[in-house]
């Protein structure tokens, strides 16, 4: 089967859920799925979820969950760059099916790493792996490489009349 290249992109809301929902239908067929998570480092529900199915979905935070905004930190960039090394890593062994990079995007506009990071991983994606590269703000490069981008435009949203996210729903 050939691996094709999607990016999940915008400033609406969804791009993490589409991309563990992805995740879900391909353990479901029995692919084997690697998660990599840039910036949240944490127990989040969707992370108990897909515990359930940790023989095929192998999740890994490389962010340190202190960084959003302003300037990343020493640590911060190098919890991403040892992110980077080891997804080199798994897309070189190519025992995975589908690797996500979750908020890959993200992270490029946040200063951990470079664009060009990203597209060094596009270039020695193995045929048969499936690479879904998650975030607002997507390089239009990376864009460009892609063989799916979809772009999240919210329209609407309750958090804009101060609804907190809430658990099982929002995180």
């Amino acid at each position: 089967m050939k691996g094709y290249i999607q990016v999940y992109t915008g400033d609406g809301k969804g791009k993490t859920t589409a991309a563990l929902g992805l995740s879900l239908r391909a353990a479901g067929a029995g692919l084997k799925v690697f998660i990599a998570q840039f910036i949240k480092m944490g127990d989040y529900s969707e992370l108990k979820a897909l515990n359930r199915f940790s023989d095929l979905i192998t999740v890994e935070q490389y962010g340190l969950g202190q960084f959003i905004k302003g300037k990343p930190s020493i640590e911060d960039i190098d919890a991403a760059i040892k992110g980077l090394k080891e997804i080199q890593a798994v897309l070189m062994e190519a025992r995975h099916d589908v690797v996500i990079l979750e908020e890959a995007n993200v992270a490029v506009t946040c200063g951990l790493f470079s664009a060009d990071d990203i597209l060094r991983l596009i270039a020695i994606k193995p045929e048969t792996v499936e690479l879904i590269i998650t975030g607002r703000g997507a390089d239009p490069r990376i864009i460009e490489k892609a063989d799916l981008v979809t772009e999240m435009m919210c329209i609407k949203h309750y958090n804009d009349t101060g609804v907190q996210a809430r658990i099982g729903i929002e995180k």
